[in-house]
């Protein structure tokens, strides 16, 4: 026990488990959310009762294995040979990352931890659960000497009706909280203010350094932005913040959704990653003032890598049907496969030219990503060019939207899917058996869509077929 006084504890931010032992005694905290981050990136676990969490349970807890085997809507395909009704959908070891406990100030006296999956016979952590999946290549990237930093820009739509109003309405006359186009509009987004200002600040008090919100370029738009850290960290970040936002909504009786494409009549919503490395010394591997852009020949391999493994790559970074309804041009999603710089209708846009700050940005992402996926694929892509030593093409200056000879950006999951399935590199990267998996659960998306009769459909054809 550390012998901290309630005056000494803190109120917010992260804790340790000493810390969160304290808390508990003063009663200040009630409940421990334990959670791990499904294949979808949602938050999945238990709520403990905070006493039991800090005598026992924060060495390990347990969940069905089906939590890293289901679709969005948490049914049990088969197929998948992680687990199945014929193994009997047995238990995984949740091990808290004590590292991610903190205050969660959106749920009355609770905090919360994100757990690693591990087998229940060996605790091994489970391949394909998405945390190991990033953890694997930072690793990775560690023996060659580097760290990845990365940051996540996170787009959503906010609406008037809370979420049991639209299920009411089956999601049609959503209404959203502002009325014309806000992106970076100080009037328009002081109507939701109420809400951003409570997201911004429980999740600072929860130890994510939000730097700012803003809005987007559509009504009822909002971006979130958090500042650049470790990829690993800011995989957690995103998970955690992303769900935070959901409550925090809930809380104010709105809505908001981070479907990449919620109407076909406004833009998508994004999730950019941005992307740089430091080499052990905390400098930017990046960096080379002597080169063009500032860009130095690992860089440029490491975007080559990016370019090359593009198509292969993208169903983690879209993973449902909905996901490629946001790729059209002139709404700053790509279509091209192209690097350029400081240019938003590039599918890889470099940020921070002849600076130490040098990155790079893959515009490719919907809000719909689940950011370990997403980051372990960028850095796997990487990888691979630094060990091919890629030739980086010139970037690209114009608009890469009338680009005609570039690749395009697989326009559906069908074809990405088999872009994954194909992909030496990432069965390398990840693993035959982890591929395998994702392939399935996207190849049942397909399916399940497959058997859909859609609105459109009906009104194109009940009259005229």
């Amino acid at each position: 026990m550390s012998g901290l006084s309630s005056s000494e504890l803190p109120l917010s931010g992260l804790l340790t488990l000493d810390q969160l032992k304290q808390a508990v005694s003063d009663q200040l905290v009630d409940t421990v959310i334990v959670a791990i981050v499904d294949m979808q990136g949602r938050l999945m676990g238990k709520r403990f009762h905070a006493q039991h969490f800090v005598d026992t349970a924060w060495e390990e807890t347990h969940c069905c294995d089906y939590l890293l085997a289901t679709d969005i809507e948490m049914a049990t395909p088969d197929g998948f040979a992680a687990t199945s009704w014929e193994s009997g959908y047995g238990d995984y070891t949740m091990k808290p990352d004590i590292e991610t406990l903190r205050i969660a100030p959106w749920a009355s006296k609770s905090a919360m931890v994100l757990c690693d999956v591990l087998d229940h016979h060996t605790h091994a952590e489970v391949e394909h659960s998405p945390r190991a999946i990033l953890k694997k290549q930072i690793a990775r990237l560690g023996e060659l000497g580097y760290q990845a930093m990365a940051a996540t820009e996170l787009e959503f739509f906010t609406f008037a009706q809370s979420y049991d109003e639209l299920r009411e309405l089956d999601y049609r006359k959503m209404s959203p909280v502002s009325a014309y186009n806000e992106d970076y509009h100080i009037f328009q987004t002081a109507k939701e203010e109420g809400l951003m200002r409570d997201i911004r600040n429980q999740l600072f008090q929860a130890g994510i350094p939000v730097e700012n919100t803003k809005g987007e370029a559509e009504a009822g738009q909002a971006e979130l932005n958090i500042t650049y850290s470790d990829a690993l960290n800011m995989a957690d970040n995103h998970s955690i913040a992303k769900n935070a936002v959901k409550e925090i909504a809930y809380k104010h009786n709105r809505s908001v959704t981070f479907l990449a494409k919620c109407s076909a009549d406004t833009v998508g919503s994004s999730s950019h990653v941005h992307q740089s490395l430091q080499a052990k010394d905390g400098s930017s591997a990046f960096y080379d003032a002597s080169s063009e852009h500032g860009m130095s020949e690992l860089m440029k391999h490491y975007v080559a890598g990016q370019l090359e493994y593009a198509s292969e790559v993208t169903p983690f970074f879209a993973p449902y049907i909905n996901s490629y309804k946001r790729f059209a041009p002139g709404t700053f999603a790509p279509t091209k496969i192209i690097w350029s710089i400081d240019n938003r209708t590039a599918a890889y846009r470099v940020v921070g030219a002849d600076s130490p700050g040098v990155r790079f940005e893959c515009r490719i992402g919907g809000s719909d990503l689940n950011p370990y996926l997403a980051m372990a694929a960028i850095i796997a892509a990487g990888i691979a060019g630094m060990e091919r030593k890629l030739t980086l093409d010139k970037a690209f200056s114009g608009d890469a939207y009338a680009a005609k000879e570039a690749n395009e950006i697989p326009t559906n999951l069908l074809d990405a899917t088999a872009a994954l399935n194909g992909s030496t590199m990432l069965r390398d990267a990840f693993g035959d058996k982890v591929i395998d998996h994702y392939v399935h659960a996207a190849n049942w998306e397909i399916r399940e869509f497959s058997k859909v009769v859609t609105d459109y459909e009906i009104k194109r054809g009940f009259e005229r077929a």
